[in-house]
């Protein structure tokens, strides 16, 4: 079933599942406070797993990835011309969710559920990025972006324009929201997983 209506409802599909801020959510009810006042301030689950609670972070990381998955997977049903504006919105609600003033995660969970959502292939590329980044590296920023660079590279390989031009933006919003972070980079300060930086 097609809907075959305006764009602005796929965008708006991935956004309302995208703003949930699981990461906040989470830290609250397990009674570790705002999440928002430690480390990088955001809610994903990198500064998650600074509160020290692995299982908390496992689950932000799982649930950041389903409302990005979800909502592109309900697009391919509703909204089969713009299933690229829902795995935008998606992203652009888990970085800027209204309910938190627009200030959210950087979107790299929360991508992979995307690019799982509008192919296996695609989002594949991007976990064997991403861990494969994590492992060598051990430096979290680095793998997500490189991982969001991949994935618009693999969906022009598996021949999906439309996605990934999709990928692309988010690929832009991912980049711009770790401009601290490649700053971090270039001077060699990026902390390392499990750093107490």
């Amino acid at each position: 079933m097609d809907f075959n209506i305006d764009p602005s409802l796929a965008l708006l599909l991935g956004y309302a599942f995208g703003s949930v801020p699981f990461g906040l959510i989470l830290t609250r009810m397990a009674g570790m406070g705002d999440v928002r006042e430690i480390g990088s301030g955001n809610i994903g689950a990198t500064n998650v797993l600074r509160t020290g609670n692995k299982g908390i972070a496992a689950a932000t990381l799982l649930l950041d990835g389903l409302k990005g998955f979800v909502p592109v997977f309900l697009a391919w049903g509703w909204f089969t011309n713009d299933i690229g504006w829902a795995a935008l919105g998606a992203v652009l609600g888990h970085c800027f969710p209204v309910w938190l003033g627009f200030k959210g995660g950087k979107g790299v969970a929360t991508t992979a559920g995307v690019c799982f959502g509008l192919g296996w292939p695609i989002g594949l590329t991007y976990a064997v990025v991403w861990l494969g980044m994590l492992a060598l590296t051990r430096i979290s920023s680095l793998a997500g972006m490189s991982a969001a660079v991949a994935s618009v590279g693999a969906a022009w390989y598996f021949d999906r324009p439309t996605f990934a031009a999709a990928l692309g933006l988010i690929a832009v919003i991912v980049l711009w929201l770790h401009r601290e972070n490649i700053g971090r980079l270039r001077r060699g300060e990026e902390p390392k997983v499990g750093s107490k930086s």
